[in-house]
């Protein structure tokens, strides 16, 4: 495993940090995780050098805290440093800022969180962390060591990340999505070299697209194939792409299963900053390019927009639309088979009411209810 500075902390963090947005679930249903398998999972991690781990008080509904705490048993807890997040979306005032991070310690079974950020910060939730007593609170939660670091995740755009760093002197670190196909997306580039501008540590989430850069399309797969070096897989290129800035401090991936585990900890022992060449970079550069050129809708499937009222399950409804569009041929049958025959009729994106609750809370600005009937149209076609 490869360390690096977390800023002015004093902390070496891994390269790699084991995200757990996305753990092994049973059933389908999220807040079922496999918890054996996810223990085992945690565990090999931090027996590999894996010392940062990330949660959030949403994640799983609220099971994602639960079994971490059960990992970071028997000895466990001492190796790593726990990442977590305030649900700002529920504060109301003041005291819900302690009473919120109380269920997260309980949750953990923990007495400390060494990293604790602000979740989402965006035009919507930026104004309820500033108004409502969220900073003051968590410097006292600070003071009495129930936290050790206070930092921010953001999704919206540059101009907000640099007004929401600039408005607050104590911020330690910050998480950014940030990918090869992301560099204007939300805080971006800029984002990146403005927080390390101003000495924090940037914490990288959406390394890999919630997926979607894991199982490229063929044209991307022939850039990748047609470069000096075939043998890289698609994770791979992605990840040392990351790896080259000097300005991230850590990965963050959400790892579903041991061999997503064992085949990231492979590729960050080969990481280093300012490793790739221009060669390489090149081939990135032109992987992008690509890859923007196929996908219509933005979506990392990170289900912030659910659950949706009426109950439309609007991240898979967009995901198979992206399939249709970005993989030809079987993959586009196999998304309107399952659509039209599959899918809980409830579940589908004609059931919109546009009642545009999911409008403030998607990070990636999709104007979900405009697009879902025509989500609707493309996956109810007709197979031919």
């Amino acid at each position: 495993m490869q360390y690096r500075p977390f800023g002015k902390t004093g902390f070496e963090v891994s390269a790699l940090g084991f995200g757990t947005m996305r753990l092994p679930v049973t059933g389908g249903d999220p807040a079922n995780i496999d918890r054996r398998e996810t223990i085992r999972m945690i565990r090999h991690a931090i027996d590999n050098g894996v010392n940062y781990v990330d949660s959030a008080y949403a994640y799983h509904n609220g099971q994602s805290e639960v079994v971490l705490g059960e990992a970071l048993r028997d000895g466990y807890r001492g190796r790593v440093k726990i990442a977590t997040k305030l649900p700002t979306w529920l504060v109301q005032e003041e005291e819900d800022v302690e009473k919120l991070l109380d269920t997260q310690l309980e949750r953990l079974q923990q007495d400390r969180i060494d990293f604790y950020l602000v979740h989402n910060l965006n035009n919507a939730l930026w104004p309820i962390a500033r108004d409502r007593g969220v900073l003051p609170a968590l410097e006292r939660a600070r003071d009495k060591g129930k936290i050790g670091h206070i930092g921010f995740s953001f999704h919206d755009s540059f101009e907000l990340f640099k007004e929401i760093i600039d408005a607050y002197d104590g911020w330690e670190f910050v998480q950014i999505q940030y990918n090869y196909v992301n560099e204007t997306v939300q805080a971006g580039t800029k984002g990146l070299e403005y927080a390390a501008s101003q000495g924090l540590p940037v914490v990288v989430m959406e390394p890999l697209l919630g997926g979607c850069l894991v199982n490229p399309p063929e044209p991307i797969r022939e850039i990748f194939q047609n470069s000096p070096y075939p043998e890289r897989s698609p994770v791979d290129w992605a990840l040392q792409w990351l790896w080259n800035h000097p300005e991230i401090a850590t990965v963050l991936s959400g790892m579903g299963a041991m061999s997503q585990v064992e085949e990231n900890l492979a590729c960050a022992g080969r990481s280093g900053i300012g490793a790739l060449s221009d060669e390489e970079m090149e081939t990135i550069s032109d992987a992008a390019y690509a890859f923007r050129q196929l996908t219509p809708v933005p979506c990392t499937k990170c289900g912030y927009c659910m659950p949706c009222p009426n109950g439309v399950d609007i991240p898979r409804n967009l995901d198979m639309y992206n399939n249709v569009h970005i993989f030809k041929g079987n993959q586009d049958s196999l998304n309107r088979i399952i659509y039209i025959n599959f899918m809980a009729k409830e579940a589908r994106a004609d059931k919109c009411t546009v009642c545009n609750e999911c409008l403030p809370k998607c990070p990636q600005h999709i104007k979900i209810p405009e697009l879902l009937p025509k989500v609707h149209e493309t996956l109810s076609r007709p197979l031919s």
